[in-house]
């Protein structure tokens, strides 16, 4: 577990939870699933204490369920918000948890995977229930702890002002990761491209494509409940009580400011998510109209050549009946008559097959 205490004069992490909120700021609780679940009675104590209230039992519930979709809930005291990060599997500690299965196809899909993360927002706390390998959690504590060590003055002006503003900052920081991903993912995909649309190879791994285009769907599917439960975060935000001072009207908007933008940026992850699936779906398309066309042409080739050798077969069949009397079968010039009749028979057909274009090779 750990706690940080954020004020305008800083950033301060302890080990225990305080026993009482401090003066100005407020106060970042973040512990693993696995703690909570141990821990939670005691969670819900300090939470009595800084807050005067806890987390209800429904709520508790969302908060231990490791297979939980983005949602957005709340009640009059606090909301909760539970969002799926992604995380990587190459690097996960040993026993960690998963939220998902592995997925299939390409190298940069077998490594994604996702785990819910759970946020209750209290008007100066702020829990967070993490998986036990949670990057996001210790990347962001990282920037609060070495912003406040290296300038405090620089640091006051990145400073989340209150439990909103921090969930948000780390919910943005999750989202990113998953923008990350669409070089990556670009990349893996213009190779299957690239292989079914090459005429020269054969494309036999349709398991893995399969596999690819259901990991995109999977995605996509995790970032529209990501974008829903954010909507519903921005709606529940403008019911609020209007502000007092014009400083938490600005924070407010602030709040809003930010929290539209991280919608944006999930509505880039599933438009690209979604331009990613029509690209494969697009390419496999191409790749059986090419290989239907192919087809075409080698039937087209075959059926030019029959009928160019249909004739010949008529002549030599005439020639080679068992009748006596033949004209030019006893002549010794009739071999090289046939052979010439044939020649002539076949170059003529060739022509006329040319000039109507059943010769011709499609452009690739």
């Amino acid at each position: 577990m750990r706690v940080f205490s954020i004020s305008p004069g800083g950033v301060s992490e302890s080990e225990a939870p305080p026993t009482q909120l401090p003066s100005l700021g407020h106060v970042w609780i973040a512990c693993t699933r696995q703690e909570f679940e141990t821990g939670w009675p005691q969670l819900q104590a300090t939470l009595q204490s800084l807050c005067g209230m806890q987390l209800v039992d429904l709520h508790v519930s969302d908060l231990l369920n490791a297979q939980l979709p983005s949602h957005f809930d709340y009640t009059s005291q606090y909301d909760l918000l539970v969002f799926r990060r992604l995380a990587t599997g190459a690097g996960s500690a040993p026993g960690a948890e998963r939220g998902s299965s592995r997925r299939g196809g390409p190298p940069i899909l077998r490594h994604v995977d996702t785990s819910p993360v759970g946020f209750a927002v209290f008007e100066r706390v702020l829990l967070t229930v993490h998986p036990a390998d949670c990057a996001a959690r210790d990347a962001y504590a990282s920037r609060l702890l070495q912003a406040h060590s290296n300038d405090v003055r620089s640091a006051n002006s990145r400073l989340p002002t209150s439990p909103a503003d921090l969930m948000l900052r780390i919910v943005n920081q999750m989202v990113d990761g998953f923008l990350e991903l669409r070089r990556e993912l670009t990349r893996q995909l213009d190779h299957w491209q690239t292989e079914l649309l090459n005429p020269r190879t054969r494309f036999n791994n349709w398991s893995a494509l399969l596999d690819t285009r259901l990991a995109l769907h999977q995605l996509d599917e995790i970032c529209e409940d990501q974008r829903s439960s954010v909507q519903d975060w921005i709606e529940a935000v403008k019911t609020w009580p209007e502000a007092d001072t014009p400083a938490a009207q600005r924070d407010r908007d602030l709040l809003l400011v930010r929290s539209r933008d991280l919608l944006e940026h999930i509505e880039r992850v599933v438009h690209h998510v979604r331009r990613l699936e029509q690209s494969v779906e697009t390419a496999v398309q191409i790749h059986f109209n090419a290989q239907s066309n192919r087809t075409n042409d080698i039937m087209r080739t075959l059926t030019v050549l029959t009928a160019i050798f249909l004739p010949l077969n008529l002549i030599a069949g005439i020639f080679g009946m068992n009748f006596e009397f033949i004209p030019l079968i006893h002549n010794d010039e009739g071999f090289w008559w046939a052979m010439g009749s044939m020649g002539l028979t076949a170059v003529a057909l060739v022509l006329l097959f040319w000039r109507k274009r059943y010769l011709e090779r499609s452009g690739r």
